[in-house]
């Protein structure tokens, strides 16, 4: 029974909250105010008042960032209890071979603590991404390759120290897909509504 109320609270939370989704470029902040640094807030992108991000994306980082005038929705979508996943795509140094991918999936240790098991795979074909600004740094030695990461938590810059220890060292990271809803073509530094059926799409993915 209390699966089931949960349900029923969590559709009822959906059809009365305000969600965006929100493409969020390289040196932004996952928050309104300013930090004193060189990234610009969320301010800067005119979103309606009263939202704010639910969870987050370091400012290195781009992709699908959620936000929503709904508090309840934070724990329901990101709690690693609630076992929704998101993928990431991240470009890293060297082909990773099949036995790194299979550490990353297996969970490596990161700051004491082993991550949770994932899954990890080399994207075939690889996306043609448009440039980051700033772009990469390019070494015109050493090749690099997209891979794709999907994840039920996310710690404080997980997927770069992940990548890291296993010797394929991040340099550039998306998001791409929070449950089952995914950035698709909104391009980055955009932001819009969900629909309904795109707001079942949160949920349907566990």
């Amino acid at each position: 029974m209390r699966s089931v109320l949960t349900k029923r609270a969590i559709s009822r939370t959906l059809a009365a909250a305000v969600l965006l989704a929100f493409h969020k470029p390289y040196g932004v902040l996952s928050q309104f105010t300013p930090d004193g640094s060189r990234h610009r807030p969320l301010a800067d992108f005119e979103f309606p008042r009263g939202v704010y991000p639910l969870g987050r994306l370091d400012a290195e980082s781009e992709g699908l960032l959620l936000l929503s005038d709904e508090a309840e929705l934070n724990a329901q979508l990101l709690h690693p209890t609630r076992g929704h996943r998101r993928t990431y795509w991240t470009q890293v140094e060297r082909v990773p071979a099949r036995e790194a991918l299979a550490e990353l999936e297996r969970g490596v240790v990161i700051a004491g603590r082993k991550t949770l098991p994932c899954r990890a795979w080399l994207l075939d074909p690889q996306p043609d991404m448009p440039a980051r600004v700033p772009p990469i740094r390019f070494r015109k030695n050493v090749p690099e390759a997209w891979i794709a990461l999907e994840l039920v938590e996310g710690k404080n810059h997980q997927v770069r120290r992940m990548t890291a220890a296993v010797g394929h060292p991040t340099l550039r990271l998306v998001r791409v897909k929070i449950g089952g809803f995914e950035l698709g073509t909104l391009a980055s530094g955009t932001w819009r509504a969900l629909s309904d059926g795109e707001r079942a799409a949160l949920f349907s993915a566990r």
